[in-house]
């Protein structure tokens, strides 16, 4: 049980981490679609 909860808390901060990642490649890819845009 120990080692069970163990890893779940270390898998949380990893996934917390992970959706910040995923919401910065949102962020960066409407950057630059709006960069492309805008060349257009």
């Amino acid at each position: 049980m120990s080692k069970d909860r163990g890893q779940k808390a270390a898998k949380k901060p990893a996934a917390t981490t992970a959706k910040e990642k995923k919401a910065a490649k949102r962020e960066k890819n409407k950057s630059a679609a709006a960069l492309l845009n805008n060349r257009k």
